[in-house]
């Protein structure tokens, strides 16, 4: 069931999304070849907490980590690890911080030094994508509205479409209806409200949309080893329109 939010929850919401956006500008300066991807992840548990939050997917379902860190090939979900990144690299550290019962929701692709052009470009794609998507987030319009322009934006690329992970609602809880592909077709799926909180989250990747998943049962990783990347904000429809709530103004 879809839950619409009250305008005291959205603020809630807001508020958490302020400190993602913080943290995650952060991570942008610390984002160096040498660094560890669990470095990182301390970081931004020990951030949330110094400032009264918590990371919401420590722990859920089971998850390990206050962040998910997946690097070049891994799609989503990939574990912190002590290795050092290394130039060339790109990763995307994905979490969910709770303030005060306010969830909010944001992945980001970085480049760790010299990166190829080819990369830069997915980089590039996959952000304007998002921000494609966003702008079909709207009262009356449904839910296959975002995933078409995102999957008409991107076309032309040639890039895979990750289609096994989706965004989705978000509240009291991480996970919530209703799924927002990024792939779809216009005028079908629900039809989205004044009050509901989404997320959009394109994972593009340089090869095959398709995924695997490892032997931790968490990280999905290209089949073909292409390179995959992703961002993602958490938006509140409203009557002025899509209202982003993890924006980080740069």
């Amino acid at each position: 069931m879809i839950q619409l939010k009250s305008e005291r929850e959205i603020e809630l919401i807001r508020k958490s999304g302020e400190l993602v956006a913080e943290i995650h500008k952060q991570i942008a300066t610390m984002m160096k070849p040498g660094i560890s991807s669990l470095e990182i992840n301390d970081f931004v548990e020990e951030y949330l907490l110094k400032n009264g939050a918590t990371p919401a997917q420590k722990g859920y379902k089971g998850y390990p980590f206050a962040t998910c860190a997946s690097i070049n090939d891994e799609i989503c979900h990939g574990f912190p690890r002590k290795e050092p990144l290394r130039s060339g690299d790109v990763i995307t550290i994905d979490f969910v911080a709770n303030l005060h019962g306010g969830l909010a929701d944001s992945a980001w692709t970085y480049t760790v030094g010299d990166v190829s052009d080819e990369i830069k470009q997915l980089c590039r794609v996959t952000k304007e994508a998002l921000y494609v998507g966003i702008k079909e987030a709207k009262i009356g319009n449904r839910v296959g509205d975002i995933g078409a322009a995102i999957e008409e934006y991107v076309a032309p690329f040639q890039y895979g479409i990750v289609r096994e992970f989706a965004g989705h609602g978000i509240g009291p809880t991480i996970h919530e209806e209703p799924n927002i592909p990024h792939f779809g077709t216009n005028r079908k799926g629900k039809r989205l409200k004044e009050g509901m909180v989404i997320t959009i989250e394109p994972m593009i990747n340089t090869g095959f949309w398709a995924s695997q998943m490892d032997e931790n049962g968490w990280t999905a990783r290209t089949v073909d080893g292409s390179i995959s990347v992703q961002y993602e904000h958490t938006l509140a429809i409203s009557k002025e329109g899509p209202v982003i709530l993890t924006e980080q103004g740069i």
